[in-house]
């Protein structure tokens, strides 16, 4: 679970910028739904800049963060290539600029560049695998080994910094808002972080990956 970016697929972070020639980038503000869950998908996306946030709604109304993308990548096009209703939701986090690539797009950039598609299939795989995560972690994991994984996924900024609040943190890992503080609070004792406004700073990284891991600290 987490946060998407181009270097863990080991691909060029040029790979999607051939979608642009075909239509310009559409900005899109802070908090701005993009598509809901279970609408029919006519088009994926390819996010040039800012943050996009994917979850899921429960029939109780509870939301399920499955990950954050950064700059770079692409977004919803597992339901765009298997013709079913979107499982997801996804809004935007921060400022965007966002291309559409629908069907017309797709079949005339595979026929000018046709390794894109592999660029494509390895992607897809990416989501398959996240999906998983999700499920093991959910089934198998402790709230503090999810929490310390979630917060070694984010992108770390100056000083070991990352962006996020309680409750996302809380959506993220399927726990309570309670459960999240709790394990905060927990690390901040011990040292390991120290939590600002919207902000954690990681204080030690190798006591986040042995709880990320299971290990006893």
């Amino acid at each position: 679970m987490g946060y998407f970016n181009m270097k863990e697929l080991g691909l060029p972070e040029n790979s999607w910028q051939p979608f642009e020639q075909h239509y310009p980038p559409s900005v899109f503000p802070p908090g701005q739904l993009i598509y809901l869950q279970g609408s029919t998908a006519t088009s994926f996306y390819y996010l040039k800049s800012g943050r996009v946030k994917v979850f899921i709604n429960s029939e109780d109304g509870s939301e399920k963060i499955l990950t954050v993308y950064d700059a770079g990548n692409l977004f919803g096009e597992a339901s765009f290539f298997d013709e079913l209703p979107r499982v997801s939701s996804a809004i935007t986090v921060t400022r965007c600029e966002i291309v559409m690539i629908d069907h017309h797009v797709l079949v005339r950039e595979m026929a000018e560049n046709p390794e894109i598609m592999l660029t494509l299939m390895k992607s897809l795989s990416r989501t398959v695998r996240m999906l998983s995560d999700h499920v093991d972690n959910m089934a198998f994991l402790q709230a503090d080994q999810r929490i310390a994984r979630y917060l070694l996924s984010i992108p770390v900024e100056g000083e070991d910094l990352v962006r996020c609040t309680q409750d996302e943190i809380a959506a993220a890992v399927s726990v309570s808002r309670v459960t999240a503080s709790r394990v905060l609070n927990r690390f901040v004792h011990s040292g390991i972080l120290k939590t600002g406004y919207g902000t954690i700073h990681l204080l030690d990284l190798k006591r986040l990956k042995q709880y990320a891991n299971h290990d006893s600290c």
